[in-house]
C-alpha cells in the first residue's frame, strides 16, 4: 500500500494541501507515480473529487503508463 512519501520540506510548502488540479510534482518523472499515488489514496478511503480534480487527473493520467493498481478500502 502507497500513501506516504519523503519529500523535502520545499515540496511540501508548494503543494500545502492542494490537489492535482492545482499542483504536480516539479519533476516531470515524478508525475505519473504521484498521480497513481493519488488515486489510490482517494479510492482506499473512498473520497471524493471534485470536477476539475478529477479532470486534472485524467488528463494526467492519460499520459502515463497503464498500471494494475490494487486496493484494499479501508473500513
Amino acid at each position: 500500500m502507497r500513501s506516504l512519501l519523503a519529500v523535502h520540506d520545499s515540496t511540501t510548502q508548494s503543494k500545502a494541501d492542494r490537489d492535482p488540479a492545482q499542483w504536480m510534482p516539479p519533476a516531470a518523472a515524478a508525475t505519473c507515480r504521484y498521480i497513481s499515488d493519488w488515486v489510490t489514496v482517494k479510492t482506499r478511503w473512498q473520497l471524493s473529487t471534485d470536477p476539475a480534480e478529477h479532470a486534472a487527473i485524467q488528463r494526467i493520467a492519460a499520459g502515463c503508463d497503464n498500471p494494475v493498481i490494487t486496493v484494499t478500502l479501508a473500513r
